[in-house]
């Protein structure tokens, strides 16, 4: 009898477990992602048959000044939301992870955005930045306004603005992700800096931040993912505009697919587009792989 095996077992009932997980896997991740690399070589709108036509996709997207400037809008939206999904979810975790009155409560709240449909998000901050909205009525309340502004429709402040509904809505679970990692750090390192004099800026800097490189690595990593990616704010809010100042690789690559039926060239396009975040997360791994330092 093979080792480990148990009496009675056959041979293949582990395998019976495992193929559901690869069923998904193939339905929902290989299939769609070999058919989209064979339609980034093919000329294809849904009615006619696919014509090949070699690399001519790739070739027009050297060309195409919309996708650069969209991948130059990805990216600006990546950076925009690096502070805010990735530094201060860091500060409100070693808030909340204190034994505070409320703070159950508090974390609940926080975490509700993250729930809460995209859709519904990205209504209910129009309203905020329309240009009769709560945010003008505060500025030009306080004198920091001499005139309203319509946010969405003015391309210095679009972008920024979409920046900021994103990582409102997704705060409450990057911080989520830091709190798991804070409660793995012993508190008597804590306890320790304190008897040595450390200040509360001292422990953040010394202890807690090297220890949260793992996490923070996992951070960054999902939060450029999710950039790239960005679609839904910009569908509800602004299509794209104004000029373009808020179009994306996400958003363009759907508008080639279902609004112009350039299956061939979205997929293309969606195949640069998951190379620049292979490239990026492997680039973000090599830069952490030997800063992390786990309890």
């Amino acid at each position: 009898m093979a080792a480990g095996r148990i009496p009675g077992q056959r041979w293949y009932t582990p395998y019976l477990f495992v193929i559901p997980a690869l069923v998904l896997f193939g339905v929902f991740f290989a299939w769609p992602a070999i058919t989209a690399i064979q339609l980034s070589f093919l000329e294809y709108d849904v009615v006619s048959q696919p014509v090949f036509v070699g690399v001519e996709n790739f070739t027009r997207i050297a060309g195409d000044g919309r996708f650069w400037t969209a991948l130059l809008n990805s990216l600006l939206f990546l950076v925009g939301m690096f502070p805010l999904l990735v530094v201060v979810p860091l500060l409100l975790a070693v808030l909340v992870n204190q034994k505070l009155p409320g703070i159950r409560t508090f974390r609940m709240l926080y975490y509700l955005p993250v729930v809460t449909s995209m859709v519904a998000v990205g209504v209910a901050w129009e309203y905020v930045f329309h240009q009769q909205g709560v945010l003008n009525w505060i500025l030009t309340g306080a004198g920091l306004l001499d005139q309203p502004i319509q946010y969405l429709l003015d391309p210095v402040w679009a972008l920024p603005a979409l920046v900021l509904v994103e990582g409102w809505k997704s705060m409450g679970f990057y911080m989520m992700i830091y709190l798991a990692g804070l409660q793995t750090i012993p508190t008597n390192l804590y306890e320790a800096a304190k008897v040595d004099g450390a200040t509360a800026w001292h422990r953040l800097r010394h202890i807690t931040v090297p220890l949260m490189v793992p996490y923070i690595a996992v951070a960054v990593t999902v939060e450029m993912l999710d950039a790239m990616q960005a679609f839904t704010s910009i569908y509800v809010m602004t299509k794209g505009g104004p000029q373009d100042a808020t179009l994306t690789l996400g958003y363009y690559i759907w508008s080639a697919a279902f609004e112009h039926y350039e299956m061939g060239y979205a997929s293309a396009m969606g195949l640069v587009l998951w190379v620049l975040m292979i490239a990026m997360a492997v680039l973000n791994y090599r830069l952490t792989r030997g800063r992390t330092v786990i309890p």
